[in-house]
């Protein structure tokens, strides 16, 4: 099973392996070819967008000429331009919604508290943000506590402890957070050892496990947060 930190980098490890008999589990970022990999497991970044815009979209939908903000991940990543081009098909079914600015950090906390602080002194009205990133959100949480501002809800990405603990407590603006989901590499070993063992995957009618997994990207919010608090990650 490989993680790769670059998909194209690794396609030759890929390839290398799978003509040595080796099966492969490609997990998350993908190799350029199908041929290196029997079996990949990622992310759906599309349905994070498209999830947390449906989210926001029904606690705004009866709040005439509401505003909601983003904050994007790095811009140079297909990733992020899937999770804003999600989002944004989500919005259009809430014609009283407008997404009034967008700025992009780089998955940091120190980005984030620096892009959310221009955000919010842009932006005198803000009825929801979109962060992509827990992680970047954690200084995206900072600059808003500095700035006084509680007016809104804030929906993050990923799925870490952190925000687990924080929508658990309620006590600020983070309601949600849309699963990148942490517990992928955990199925992706599973995937592993089923093809080890030459079986499928239980529930399914097939003998072979499928050559790709394409993991929900659930809204974890108050109502489901303890479902999902022990696959956090710090």
């Amino acid at each position: 099973m490989i993680l790769p930190a670059d998909g194209k980098a690794l396609t030759q490890v890929g390839l290398k392996a799978m003509r040595a008999g080796i099966p492969v589990v490609n997990l998350d970022r993908i190799f350029n070819t199908p041929q290196a990999y029997r079996c990949w497991i990622g992310g759906d970044n599309y349905g994070m967008g498209l999830n947390a815009g449906h989210y926001i979209g029904e606690k705004l939908k009866d709040k005439q000429n509401a505003k909601v903000v983003e904050l994007a991940g790095l811009d140079n990543l297909e990733l992020t331009k899937q999770r804003t081009q999600g989002f944004d098909d989500a919005l259009k079914n809430y014609p009283n919604i407008e997404k009034v600015a967008r700025q992009a950090a780089e998955f940091t906390v120190e980005s984030g508290q620096a892009k959310m602080a221009q955000l919010l002194q842009a932006q005198s009205q803000i009825d929801a943000l979109w962060n992509h990133d827990d992680d970047q959100g954690v200084g995206a949480l900072r600059a808003i506590e500095q700035a006084g501002r509680d007016e809104f809800l804030m929906v993050g990405g990923a799925g870490a402890l952190s925000a687990f603990e924080a929508i658990k407590a309620d006590n600020g603006v983070l309601k949600a957070t849309v699963l990148y989901p942490p517990t992928m590499a955990a199925s992706a070993i599973d995937l592993a050892r089923a093809l080890g063992q030459g079986k499928g995957v239980g529930g399914l009618a097939e003998f072979e496990i499928p050559s790709s997994v394409t993991c929900y990207s659930a809204v974890v919010d108050k109502e489901n947060v303890d479902q999902y608090m022990s696959t956090g990650f710090k």
